[in-house]
């Protein structure tokens, strides 16, 4: 780095830590053109397309074109952002501040670049699906996803147009009409009944969007043309990128896909997942579905208890609807398999550990089912970890991009090394269940810390150690059980702010009790 380099005031990514190099392509695709496993919403009426970010391994001499982390048009965006922390954000007077700065972040990718051909067994990569949080987007979550990618696995992140983000646009697909602009939707965070149905109308958009993403995916990899109406990709493509991952993607083995999301978007594939693998039948006359796919789609083939699921400060409240309660009391769909659980995979936050009745809620959500349930009474049960001193911004962005700010308010420590213990989990957990990624490298590892010569264990593969239940297996990386007994005093127990659950942008701490 030279001085110039330190001089320069703009955040900046760190490098991935996987081999590859990673490209990215943006994706806005008619629906038209899609089969929706489940009978869309009356709220996306308005929503002629579906819009996703893929990230994928690339060739390594690929020509460098900037991908901005604010995409266009920005000036929306960062008023949108401005406007989404005004309310409750130590954040936001600093972010007026810097507006100009937040134009030239760029995520570190290739913009179109050719994909790199899979030297798996099989000949395609891995591919998971990353749902976003409130306040989120498809760019949001670039570190996290950028890191899988440069490990060998396709992410594909949405933009959900649910009102979750700060602010969507969805592309004329006439060729006429201009943008339309979906803002922000602000829904207490308070349990009632308005904020059910609220939360309800917003996951009904989520999950309609998912099944779509999921058919496009199927349909990209089988070679079937799309249009794609992407504004980046209309002015700048320079070759169809969709073309070049047909017969690259493994997605058409059933359980292939791994599905993840981050707190609302953690709930929103937990619903995904269990709506999909439990259909229409004998159910309580109480139940209303959000998504309802037909027993015939291909979603349904596609999720089953071999699926890996990876869920990062899950938030609980959407999955507490009285309207899914049928839905909520059924174990996630790993456990109908003697190896139950250990595809499961809940990563928290410092902050949402803390917060005592959502970690419970968490905790009942994903663990493993009274033995009558279960198809062998000798399952392990889900990962449950969180690292110490995070915050719950550090499964995003933001805490590598502004660690200053996420130090001075949160506490928050080592925001780089969170994301990458966070990658080490996901990485070995779908190494586990057989998808070809690359080692994790020694020095993410840490093997200098269990003494032994970092030479000798250069063709490790396997990264056991992060999935390990043994205390101080790995500096401040802490392996939590599902026993429903407090694992901290509950005096001590604090949640987060509404901003801070929104995407984690920022927030004040406050006290949990009364709030949620």
């Amino acid at each position: 780095m030279t001085w110039l380099d330190r001089l320069n005031p703009t955040p900046e990514f760190p490098p991935y830590s996987g081999p590859y190099v990673v490209g990215s392509t943006d994706v806005e695709i008619p629906v038209s053109e899609l089969k929706s496993p489940s009978p869309a919403p009356n709220s996306s009426e308005s929503l002629s397309t579906v819009t996703f970010r893929v990230f994928y391994p690339c060739q390594p001499d690929a020509t460098h074109q900037t991908v901005r982390w604010i995409p266009n048009p920005q000036r929306d965006y960062v008023g949108a952002y401005a406007r989404f922390l005004g309310a409750n954000s130590a954040f936001s007077h600093i972010f007026s501040f810097i507006p100009q700065l937040l134009y030239y972040i760029s995520i570190p990718v290739y913009q179109n670049a050719h994909i790199l051909e899979p030297p798996t067994q099989s000949k395609r990569w891995p591919v998971m699906i990353f749902s976003h949080g409130l306040g989120g987007s498809r760019n949001s979550y670039s570190h996290l996803c950028g890191s899988l990618s440069s490990h060998g696995v396709v992410v594909v992140a949405p933009d959900h147009r649910d009102g979750s983000s700060p602010v969507s646009f969805v592309q004329p697909t006439d060729g006429k009409s201009g943008l339309k602009q979906i803002e922000y939707r602000k829904i207490p965070h308070k349990a009632s009944t308005e904020v059910y149905e609220s939360r309800d109308e917003q996951l009904r958009i989520r999950l309609w969007e998912l099944g779509l993403v999921h058919d496009a995916v199927l349909k990209i990899d089988e070679g079937n043309p799309l249009t794609n109406h992407a504004r980046y990709w209309k002015a700048n493509g320079r070759h169809d990128v969709l073309s070049m991952l047909t017969s690259k993607l493994e997605v058409q083995g059933p359980g292939s896909i791994s599905f993840a999301g981050h707190s609302f978007g953690a709930a929103t594939i937990v619903q995904f997942v269990k709506s999909s693998f439990y259909l229409s039948g004998a159910l309580d006359p109480n139940y209303r579905p959000l998504f309802a796919p037909s027993k015939a789609s291909s979603i349904v083939r596609q999720v089953t208890p071999a699926t890996p699921v990876i869920l990062l400060d899950l938030w609980a409240l959407p999955i507490q609807s009285p309207a899914t309660a049928w839905l909520k009391n059924k174990p996630m769909p790993c456990y109908n398999s003697p190896h139950g659980g250990s595809n499961l995979l809940a990563i928290l936050s410092e902050a949402f550990y803390k917060w005592s009745a959502n970690l419970q809620e968490t905790k009942q959500i994903i663990a493993k089912p009274p033995d009558p349930y279960s198809k062998n009474s000798g399952q392990q049960g889900p990962h449950l970890f969180y690292p110490v001193s995070s915050a719950h911004l550090s499964q995003s962005d933001f805490g590598v991009l502004f660690p200053w700010v996420t130090t001075k308010i949160f506490g928050a420590k080592e925001p780089e090394r969170v994301l990458k213990l966070n990658v080490r989990a996901i990485l070995q957990v779908l190494r586990n269940h057989h998808h070809e990624v690359a080692n994790t490298r020694d020095v993410d590892i840490e093997l200098e810390q269990v003494g032994r010569p970092v030479q000798s264990l250069r063709d490790q593969l396997q990264d056991d150690k992060i999935l390990s239940k043994t205390k101080d297996e790995v500096r401040g990386w802490v392996s939590l059980s599902t026993d429903m007994e407090p694992d901290i005093p509950a005096q001590t127990g604090k949640g987060p702010s509404d901003a801070l659950v929104e995407g984690e942008v920022l927030g004040e701490v406050v006290s949990e009790p009364e709030r949620y």
